[in-house]
């Protein structure tokens, strides 16, 4: 029987995210959908992911939310509710409409501008043709808004005198007047034609459709990839690599994986090796003896940087010659509706 002098068993608390995420789903659609409006994409991205992981939630975890968001509602202030509007219809009401505006634009803090925030959901294809085509001014008041991965990845194909007009002007940029403001508000508007705003998603592509080969009957997605290599052969072999990358050597079966790496040079397997994890480097040598693990491990201590892409021709050499045993019938590569019977 526990002490009853012992103090009850606190629930571990729920963070931040996961409380908004309940909330969110405790309201209607229509409301939620109306909060997120006023949030950016990652505030938006992490929301989702968050409400997805909390479907589950438990009622002691709804509870919590719960708590949280009734304790932080008492830290604010009813005059903060709507300030903004009842403050500037007061001041217009008591000086006229002119007088107001110009207090008004002295002593209100400036928002920020409301299409700014196209930025923050544009592709970076579309941010990029937009820099190497406006005025560098702009371009440069535009990367000084970006967050600090889009603006590089977005300069990143300009021309390198443009990269570097861009980032001098942006580095030496302070306070921007309002009309350099509405003018880049007036280019986003422009850009914005044709929907550039809305970020690309990926789709299709050789590893999409690798994904869909792998889990068809085997006579058929080598059917299909004898098909396609009579069309577009480096497009068929591209999608052979996607099919199965040197991490699936994991799906094999030892005695299949130990006969695929003695048909494979020592030093190319080494070189392979160098870009795998610890475990997948301890399953390959595993197939083998002592000693020749022994001298594998010997020769990548040896290496010392190795290019990235030397590692992938490797990873890639080897992989040709899993297909190859394959379609021999050496080995049996798992995947697909009908390989085994």
């Amino acid at each position: 029987m526990p002490d009853a002098l012992d103090p009850a068993p606190t629930r571990p608390a729920i963070d931040g995210s996961s409380a908004a995420a309940i909330l969110l789903m405790l309201l209607d659609e229509e409301e939620a959908a109306t909060i997120l409006k006023h949030l950016g994409p990652d505030e938006v991205k992490g929301l989702a992911k968050a409400m997805y992981d909390t479907a589950n939630a438990t009622e002691g975890q709804i509870e919590q939310a719960l708590d949280s968001f009734v304790a932080r509602s008492r830290s604010v202030s009813a005059l903060a509710i709507g300030a903004d509007t009842r403050i500037r219809t007061v001041i217009h009401q008591a000086v006229g409409n002119v007088r107001a505006d110009n207090i008004l634009a002295n002593v209100a803090p400036r928002q920020s501008a409301a299409s700014l925030e196209m930025l923050r959901w544009m592709d970076v294809d579309a941010i990029s043709a937009l820099l190497a085509s406006e005025h560098p001014q702009v371009g440069a008041l535009i990367l000084s808004v970006l967050v600090p991965d889009v603006a590089a990845r977005a300069i990143e194909t300009l021309d390198e005198l443009l990269q570097a007009d861009l980032v001098l002007r942006a580095a030496q940029l302070t306070a921007v007047p309002a009309a350099a403001i509405e003018d880049l508000e007036a280019v986003l508007a422009a850009a914005n034609v044709g929907g550039q705003r809305v970020a690309k998603q990926p789709i299709g592509g050789p590893t999409d459709v690798a994904k869909i080969m792998k889990v068809m009957p085997r006579h058929l997605s080598e059917r299909t990839i004898r098909a396609l290599k009579k069309h577009d052969r480096q497009l068929a072999q591209t999608i052979e690599e996607e099919m199965f990358i040197f991490d699936n050597l994991r799906d094999l079966d030892m005695r299949s994986l130990g006969t695929v790496l003695r048909s494979v040079d020592a030093a190319q397997l080494a070189l392979a090796l160098k870009g795998a994890d610890e475990a997948m480097t301890d399953l390959c040598l595993s197939t083998m003896s002592q000693r020749a693990g022994e001298t594998i491990r010997d020769e990548m201590d040896e290496m010392t940087m190795v290019k990235r892409s030397d590692v992938e021709d490797a990873q890639k050499a080897i992989m040709q010659v899993v297909r190859q045993m394959a379609a021999n019938g050496d080995i049996v590569i798992a995947g697909g509706a009908d390989d085994y019977v």
